[in-house]
């Protein structure tokens, strides 16, 4: 009981004492015969039915349970038999692809021409990042130009000109 009754500094006193509500009634209605207190109850034979509360072990899920993957080695077989990456590349002419390749050549020889400049010099940090970036663009480049990506293999290129171009300016 003392539990139940809570902090005794922080009680909420009520407007009026507990004591007094024991005694009072309810004033039946003036149209309406006063009924005896031997009187039978209306209520005696009504029954409450409330369902039990919830198990604290059952837990409600706000979304559907996410499907169990079989045990093993799943994750290796998936990417064993997994295609590779597909690379989407616009279908040039012939006449288009000899114009890129021609691009791509001339880019490339000037910018390992601005980086061979570079190669026996001392370079400050910034110089040493763009001759960093020319060499991977350069390597960029040349993969897709194996692979037939002429789009990719121009841009690549170019990149590494522009940039050689700086690198060789600020020498």
């Amino acid at each position: 009981m003392l539990l139940a009754s809570g902090c005794a500094q922080r009680q909420v006193k009520a407007p009026f004492p507990w004591s007094t509500l024991a005694y009072a009634h309810p004033l039946a209605p003036a149209g309406a015969p006063a009924q005896s207190e031997e009187s039978e109850d209306p209520l005696a034979g009504a029954t409450l039915d409330v369902q039990p509360p919830p198990s604290a072990l059952a837990i409600a899920r706000s979304a559907p349970a996410r499907p169990r993957l079989p045990a093993g080695n799943s994750s290796q077989n998936d990417a064993a038999n997994r295609p590779g990456v597909p690379q989407i590349a616009p279908q040039l002419t012939a006449a288009e692809a000899s114009a890129a390749q021609r691009q791509i050549s001339q880019s490339l020889s000037v910018a390992e021409r601005n980086i061979g400049a570079a190669d026996g010099k001392a370079l400050n940090a910034m110089q040493q990042d763009l001759a960093s970036k020319v060499r991977s663009f350069m390597a960029e480049a040349h993969e897709a130009a194996s692979s037939g990506d002429w789009t990719r293999a121009k841009n690549a290129a170019k990149k590494a000109e522009v940039l050689s171009q700086e690198l060789a300016s600020s020498l």
